[in-house]
């Protein structure tokens, strides 16, 4: 066993510096003990899975196998893993999506806009106004800043 970490700040590097032009972006990048690497990355189109591949391939030749070896794996931010950069946030305005805060409250709405502090969501509450028989939708506007969020996450709706 050589003691060799790859540095993550290269890898990140390596990685942005190969996104550049393309509509990909990174969002995570891990590093495991035994210098397993996890490298995340999404497309507000959807990531192809030959963009992984081609990734992949881009790091590993500029990286020196002899000197470290290393377990390279890149994949597509996943649908249902949380959001991890605002660019994602931007992605899924207009979608239904899930958000636990950090004191427990979950709530689900639509993802309606975000800027660089956090972002606002519709959500759709049951009410029986006064005088009602039966309970009438109201629409509520919800604030989140990004880090009162343990996790938002896209709904994937099975109707």
């Amino acid at each position: 066993m050589t003691g060799n970490m790859i540095e993550k700040e290269l890898l990140i590097n390596l990685t942005e510096e190969y996104l550049k032009d393309s509509p990909n972006y990174m969002v995570d990048l891990t590093a495991g003990a035994d210098n397993s690497i996890t490298i995340e990355i999404d497309n507000d189109q959807g990531v192809d899975i030959s963009d992984c591949v081609a990734l992949s391939r881009h790091l590993e030749s500029k990286l020196d196998r002899e000197t470290e070896d290393f377990e390279l794996t890149v994949t597509s931010a996943g649908l249902t893993s949380p959001f991890k950069t605002k660019r994602q946030y931007k992605k899924y305005e207009g979608k239904e999506v899930e958000v636990l805060s950090r004191n427990g409250q979950k709530v689900t709405g639509l993802l309606k806009s975000s800027d660089d502090d956090g972002f606002n969501i519709t959500i759709t509450k049951k009410v029986k106004l006064e005088g009602a028989k039966r309970k009438t939708e109201v629409d509520e506007e919800v604030h989140f800043v990004y880090d009162e969020v343990k996790y938002t996450k896209y709904l994937i709706r099975f109707k």
